[in-house]
C-alpha cells in the first residue's frame, strides 16, 4: 500500500499558514509526491532515487522509457517510496501538461517539482547555428520554467511544497565555448530568485542547486562540439550530489553548491573574476590556439 501523506492542521493548509511554518523547521519528505525531470540518468536519476529512499512517491520523466523503467525497478522497496515513470519530451507543452495530469491522477497531486533535465553545446558562439542556442534554451531554461508554471496550481494545494531548479556554477561566471549553456543557466538562476520572492507568501519554497563538475552523461549527449581538454577533471558523484540537494530541501536552503569545487568557483567568481578569465584564456590558448 502506498503511504498517504500526513495532513497538516487546518490553519497550516492555507497559504499564509504554510508560509508561517516554513521558517526554522525541517521539511518532512516522507509521503510527499514529487515530479522529477531528467530522471533516466545522471543527477536527475540520483535525485529520484534519493527521494524514493526517503519515502517520497516519485513520478520520474525523461526521453528514454527503458532507462526510466530500470530506475523505477531499482527504487522498489526503498523506505516505502514508490516510483512511477512517464517518457516523453519535456520541451513539448503537451507533455508537460500530461505530466501534471498524471501526477494529479496517480499521485493525488504534487508537493515537489525537480527540474533536472538539461543539455549543452560546445563551440564558439560566432560559429554556432541559431538553432543550437534555441535548443539549449528550450531544454535548460524554457522547459523548466514552463513546467513550474504548469505545476503551480498543484503545488499551491500541496503539503509544504517546494521547487528545485538544477543549475550550474557557470551562472556565476561564464566560460569560453559554453556561451549557450551559460546563458541558459544564468536565466535559470534569475528565475529561481524571482520565484522565491513571488511564492514565499504561498509557502512554496525554491531551491537552486548550482552544480560544478558532476558525474553524468552530459558530455556524451552534447548538441554540438566535444568536451574541451581543459574542462576535464574528477567530477562529484551523482549520488553525493543528490544527497546534498535533498538535504537542501529538508533544511529549506535557498541554494546548494555541492562539492568544494562548486563552492570555490562561486567564491572566486565574486572575488577574483578577472583571475578566472586569465586562467581560462591561458588554458584555452594551450589547447586551441586563437586566430
Amino acid at each position: 500500500m502506498i503511504p498517504q501523506p500526513h495532513a497538516p492542521p487546518l490553519h497550516e493548509q492555507t497559504p499564509a499558514g504554510r508560509a508561517a511554518r516554513s521558517f526554522g523547521w525541517r521539511r518532512n519528505l516522507s509521503g510527499m509526491r514529487a515530479l522529477v525531470t531528467g530522471g533516466s540518468s545522471g543527477v536527475g536519476r540520483a535525485i529520484a532515487l534519493e527521494l524514493a529512499r526517503r519515502g517520497v512517491r516519485v513520478l520520474a520523466t525523461g526521453r528514454r522509457g527503458e532507462r526510466l523503467a530500470a530506475v523505477a525497478a531499482e527504487s522498489t522497496g526503498l523506505a516505502g517510496g514508490t516510483m512511477l515513470h512517464e517518457a516523453g519530451d519535456i520541451t513539448a507543452a503537451e507533455f508537460r501538461q500530461r505530466l501534471v495530469a498524471v501526477a494529479e491522477s496517480r499521485l493525488g497531486g504534487l508537493d515537489l517539482v525537480v527540474a533536472a533535465a538539461g543539455s549543452g553545446a560546445i563551440g564558439r558562439f560566432r560559429e554556432a547555428a541559431p538553432e543550437t542556442l534555441a535548443q539549449v534554451m528550450a531544454i535548460d531554461f524554457f522547459a523548466a520554467a514552463e513546467l513550474v508554471r504548469a505545476a503551480l496550481p498543484s503545488l499551491h494545494a500541496g503539503r509544504d511544497p517546494a521547487i528545485v531548479l538544477v543549475g550550474s556554477i557557470l551562472a556565476y561566471h561564464p566560460l569560453p565555448l559554453h556561451a549557450d549553456y551559460c546563458a541558459a543557466k544564468a536565466a535559470l538562476k534569475s528565475l529561481a530568485g524571482a520565484l522565491r520572492l513571488e511564492l514565499s507568501a504561498d509557502g512554496i519554497g525554491v531551491l537552486l542547486a548550482s552544480l560544478g563538475p558532476t558525474e553524468s552523461e552530459f558530455w556524451d549527449h552534447l548538441l554540438t562540439g566535444r568536451r574541451p581538454v581543459w574542462s576535464r577533471g574528477r567530477p562529484l558523484s551523482a549520488a553525493r550530489t543528490a544527497r546534498v540537494v535533498v538535504r537542501g530541501l529538508i533544511w529549506r536552503r535557498r541554494e546548494v553548491l555541492p562539492g568544494w569545487r562548486a563552492k570555490g568557483f562561486a567564491i572566486a567568481s565574486r572575488l577574483f573574476p578577472r583571475l578566472i578569465d586569465r586562467a581560462m584564456m591561458r588554458r584555452w590558448r594551450r589547447s586551441e590556439p586563437l586566430p
